[in-house]
């Protein structure tokens, strides 16, 4: 426990702000921690929330409820517009100013389209849990609308793009045909669901380029039998609101396009001062500080860390790493003592591909897993890595109740959602829903 007076400004409240708060906590810091929803979010099950499989209970906690016990914690429910780092505070957009000894950057990230043209108004990111709900909605929506009018079809109603072949747009493509072959049969039985085409796009030449080629072979041809069709070397033109233009000159109708294309530093770093690398995210010093300002840390999402002279992958494990090893850095600076260098227990990577499936690279990548091995093993990962003890109960009974039952309770649709303007567009040219190329 430390005897020192310092108080800690943690900006953010995912895996990096959380941890280092906890930490903090323990050692009766004062630490006062900001967030734009009070709400903890655990992304990487956002595109099971997106396709019912989850409930948004399962995934996000209410910040107050991780800190009920921890009096030492304040929390701020409010969104930051500037940053100074020289005083160690924040403005918030009410004109709010919170500052302290310390200030820990720990505000994620947003998602990086690229500058395409309508990506951005068309697409449907995963970066929280609006983005999952209004995902879910649109896809039941398009299948509602298809089983009214089965004219809505040959429009690209069944017609479901992702872009990226990232783990996100990996699992996301998993999950959605899980939707489709096993959930929308049952629901839509006047339906025509063998009309329903799933497309990857990427520029890579393999999906899940982080992992070795024996997983990206067994993740393409798991996607494969799943009827998912993989359109890699190809890149997206723009986003339109009833098709994608891609950068060979063809088109797919569609009017659900999932944006999984790698994501970007969030605009509170613009005009901060940090320098900034990869992603205009901040680089920061091997002690997590920022160059220059001893007692700023960036962490998490909004940095890129590194680990043997190679950036760290953008994943709950890693900002939770750096979290609580900030934490412990201000701990030991408050007690005089020597900030160490962030050092990465390497976890391994995985990826979900599909119920009963997965990919899984552990003990530093050296042990592949394949199968439902690797997808025993992804349930145990992020059960562990989830806030609460509730939370992981509720996951497994909805996995267990999903995946014995191809059951989906929570395949609601928002009523107050836009309503898709069909109209009479000029198809000619793009690509029909029942293509399989």
């Amino acid at each position: 426990m430390t005897n020192s007076n310092a108080t800690v400004l943690v900006v953010g409240g995912g895996f990096a702000g959380v941890g280092c708060a906890t930490e903090l906590a323990k050692h009766d810091v004062d630490v006062t921690l900001v967030d734009r929803l009070n709400v903890h979010q655990f992304q990487p099950l956002l595109y099971q929330v997106a396709t019912a499989e989850l409930a948004v209970v399962d995934v996000a906690r209410p910040l107050r409820g991780i800190f009920h016990s921890l009096p030492s914690v304040t929390l701020r429910q409010d969104e930051i517009e500037a940053v100074d780092l020289d005083a160690r505070s924040v403005t918030t957009k009410n004109g709010e100013v919170y500052s302290a000894d310390y200030l820990v950057l720990a505000a994620g990230s947003r998602p990086n389209f690229f500058d395409t043209p309508g990506a951005e108004e068309h697409s449907f990111p995963l970066y929280s849990v609006m983005d999952a709900n209004r995902l879910r909605t649109r896809l039941f929506e398009v299948f509602e609308d298809a089983d009214r009018d089965a004219e809505r079809i040959d429009q690209g109603a069944l017609n479901i793009v992702i872009v990226g072949a990232g783990p996100t747009g990996v699992e996301t493509a998993g999950a959605v045909a899980d939707l489709v072959n096993e959930v929308m049969p049952k629901r839509y039985r006047d339906l025509d669901i063998s009309r329903t085409r799933i497309y990857v796009i990427d520029h890579g030449s393999a999906v899940l380029a982080a992992f070795s080629e024996k997983s990206q072979a067994y993740a393409a041809k798991r996607l494969t039998d799943l009827g998912v069709t993989l359109r890699m070397h190809t890149g997206v033109e723009a986003v339109e609101a009833d098709r994608v233009v891609l950068d060979d000159g063809s088109e797919i109708l569609t009017r659900t396009v999932v944006w999984a294309g790698g994501i970007q530093a969030p605009l509170l770093l613009e005009g901060a001062g940090l320098p900034t690398g990869k992603g205009g995210r901040a680089e920061p010093e091997p002690d997590l500080t920022v160059a220059d300002h001893p007692h700023v840390y960036a962490i998490g999402d909004i940095a890129n860390h590194s680990a043997d002279g190679e950036h760290l992958p953008q994943l709950g494990s890693v900002a939770l790493q750096v979290g609580r090893w900030a934490a412990r850095n201000i701990i030991a600076d408050m007690a005089g003592q020597p900030r160490e260098p962030f050092e990465y227990h390497d976890k391994g990577i995985m990826a979900m591909i599909g119920s009963g499936s997965a990919v899984a690279e552990v003990g530093r990548r050296h042990h592949e897993l394949h199968g439902p091995v690797a997808f025993s093993a992804w349930l145990g990962v992020h059960a562990w890595l989830m806030s609460g003890v509730r939370q992981r109960v509720d996951a497994f009974v909805s996995w267990a109740w999903d995946f014995l039952g191809s059951n989906r309770d929570d395949a609601l649709i928002d009523p107050d959602r836009p309503v898709i303007d069909w109209g009479d567009e000029d198809d000619e040219g793009a690509e029909p829903a029942a293509s399989t190329t």
